[in-house]
């Protein structure tokens, strides 16, 4: 009796350094931590589980914890790559050997049943390893493409164009997507500064490729179009070309609201042209109101439907004064009880902060007042009119 103790000793011994040597950062090789990953504390799981066993049963050989050695394997497969499973189930099948020939049931059935068990749970992990590496491949390149696509629909963009200070926020429905049916985008002008928000009815890639329309032909004439409601006509036009080399039914649904704005050089004023849109606010001494449309003006691709006249707005717009433009990503979400988000009256708290604290600020907000999932992509974009001899942080008289 006294010799099986010692043995058993003896294997714990050796286990336990074993895992202590492996478990040491610079001993870990690539094949085991996996190309380009970060060896993180929870990748030593499948380590620990082993010593646990191990531990309980030198502690308790009767109750046989030597058969729970293969959550070992099936627990890396959900972290490490396929060397690194293999080598887990490896070393817990020759730990449950070690435990086997300390306790003298190293021929019995049991055991051997306890080995087959390990050896088959690690080629299925190994498997589960491999489709988890693959499947982490496909979700990296579609990444790359979404990023490459955003950087194509949705560039950065300028800090400052002339007296006008940008500031945008974007977040798309999908919680790992990069892209959505929102758009934005600001261009300085021989107009002035010219800039369009816009929201795609619909979700998905059709309503990526119909902001895409959107915002090539925004760049292409918003410099040379003489004003506003010719800009529509050309967002319009476009849009209609776009629509007829696209097969299905779906795109006589689609249509698209934007809002035009355009801060001419010198005068302090702003004209924009609503397009069915969520109204701009207005942020004026401290104050916030929205800026309705005196009359309407067709969403994208509903002109053959509602008629094409463009109605341009003029707002003042001085040193010190702020234009919000949004998508109803943000009017719209609604709390627990259905109830709208007050935009308005949420931005007056922030009415004084600095245009991207404003815009961290709301987004913050509305992602708490959100029940639920949110399912609608949101966009935020502050057109601020500054002095320019003072860009220094207190910019406002």
């Amino acid at each position: 009796m006294g010799v099986q103790v010692n043995e058993s000793t003896a294997a714990g011994t050796i286990t336990l350094r074993r895992l202590r040597w492996l478990t040491t950062r610079r001993r870990l090789p690539h094949w085991i931590r996996g190309d380009g990953h970060r060896f993180e504390p929870m990748f030593a799981s499948p380590l620990l589980v082993i010593a646990l066993a191990t531990t309980a049963d030198l502690l308790t050989p009767h109750l046989m914890f030597n058969r729970l050695l293969g959550v070992a394997p099936a627990l890396a497969a959900a972290m490490w790559p396929v060397a690194g499973t293999l080598a887990i189930g490896l070393l817990a099948l020759l730990d449950a050997i070690a435990l086997a020939y300390a306790e003298h049931a190293l021929g019995q059935t049991p055991g051997v049943f306890t080995f087959l068990a390990i050896a088959a749970v690690t080629l299925a992990a190994a498997y589960a390893s491999w489709v988890r590496q693959y499947r982490e491949r496909v979700l990296a390149e579609v990444r790359t493409v979404a990023d490459t696509a955003q950087q194509a629909l949705r560039p950065p963009l300028p800090k400052h164009l002339g007296a006008v200070d940008v500031e945008v926020l974007y977040q798309a429905a999908a919680a790992h997507a990069r892209i959505g049916g929102d758009f934005y985008e600001v261009r300085s002008t021989p107009h002035g500064v010219r800039m369009i928000i816009g929201d795609v009815r619909g979700k998905g890639l059709s309503a990526v490729e119909a902001a895409s329309v959107m915002l090539s032909s925004f760049r292409e004439h918003v410099r040379d179009v003489p004003d506003l409601p010719y800009l529509a006509a050309r967002l319009e036009t476009s849009m209609g070309e776009h629509c007829k080399e696209v097969p299905g039914d779906d795109v006589l649904e689609l249509f698209i609201t934007v809002v035009l704005v355009e801060i001419p050089i010198g005068e302090p004023i702003a004209r924009l042209v609503n397009c069915g849109h969520p109204a701009p606010l207005l942020l004026h001494e401290g104050g916030v109101r929205e800026v309705e449309s005196s009359a309407p003006s067709p969403p994208i691709n509903m002109a053959a439907l509602l008629g094409d006249r463009y109605q341009v707005d003029t707002v003042p717009f001085t040193v010190g004064d702020r234009l919000l433009l949004y998508t109803d990503g943000i009017s719209e979400s609604r709390d627990f009880t259905g109830t709208f988000y007050p935009l308005t009256q949420r931005v007056r708290r922030w009415a004084s902060a600095e245009p991207r604290q404003l815009l961290d600020h709301l987004h913050r907000d509305v992602l708490a007042y959100v029940s639920g999932t949110r399912d609608d992509d949101l966009a935020a974009l502050i057109a601020d009119r500054i002095d320019l001899g003072d860009r220094g942080p207190r910019r406002r008289p």
